[in-house]
């Protein structure tokens, strides 16, 4: 009988800790995007843009391992423009003749350079905290892309009686909403080649669009692939029924 009371008490608190919990999730509203749905496509426009802003401002503290110059094709690169923008980099290569490693232009077939040679000089210059690899950002966080958006533009002044320990901010929609990141986007950072002003908000929703691609590069062909196989199977469904009602049209 003591065990059994024991077992409901702790069934009682993992409840009352899950409840807990889940009323101190915090809650951010879901964005519209040209690629959500069974017939969404990426804005290319603002691919470039979050690309530019990644470049720019995301690639100093983060990598992104699963990234190739090449994949920037997808985008609406065209060849010479992923060369151009690949060569700007330098990858190490090698041995030589002699043996040794040395440093190269990057080519389209290498990986994204990352800002860190290894997780603890990436500790080392971050105050300890490891910046995530933001290849697969916004398919692996729970929310994906709306998340990562709202955690962009989630950062704010911490409410009056909220201690901000020194070394984090306060983020209202990051787990527990003190975050060692500092706000990684402000106003104006970067300039863009088209004219969009250069918003907080604007930055936001372009990077996100680019990380989304990054996550699911294939989306637009599977999404291809499947407006394909539903017209196929509908045609074949009225190809089916028309032989069914000649078959046995003797019959009825």
């Amino acid at each position: 009988m003591r065990s059994f009371k024991l077992l409901l008490a702790g069934a009682a608190l993992v409840l009352s800790l899950g409840t807990a919990q889940a009323s101190e999730a915090p809650e951010f509203p879901r964005q519209h995007w040209s690629h959500d749905g069974f017939f969404g496509t990426f804005d290319r426009a603002a691919l470039q843009r979050g690309y530019q802003v990644y470049k720019e401002v995301c690639s100093a503290c983060h990598s992104m391992k699963q990234m190739r110059f090449r994949n920037l094709a997808g985008i609406g690169l065209d060849e010479a423009q992923i060369k151009a923008l690949a060569a700007e980099f330098e990858t190490t290569d090698g041995p030589n003749d002699d043996g040794e490693m040395f440093q190269r232009p990057s080519r389209p077939s290498d990986r994204f350079r990352s800002p860190f040679s290894n997780d603890n000089a990436a500790r080392a210059a971050n105050g300890g905290a490891l910046p995530p690899d933001l290849s697969l950002i916004a398919k692996n966080r729970k929310g994906g892309q709306d998340y990562v958006y709202a955690l962009l533009t989630g950062y704010a002044d911490a409410p009056q009686g909220v201690t901000v320990p020194e070394g984090m901010h306060f983020n209202k929609v990051f787990p527990g909403h003190l975050i060692a990141m500092n706000q990684p986007i402000q106003p104006d950072a970067v300039t863009y080649a088209d004219g969009t002003k250069a918003s907080v908000e604007q930055m936001a929703k372009d990077v996100t669009t680019f990380l989304a691609f990054t996550a699911s590069p294939h989306l637009e062909a599977r999404n291809s692939l499947g407006v394909k196989v539903m017209l196929f199977l509908f045609v074949l469904t009225g190809l089916l029924y028309a032989a069914k009602r000649k078959i046995w049209k003797g019959l009825h």
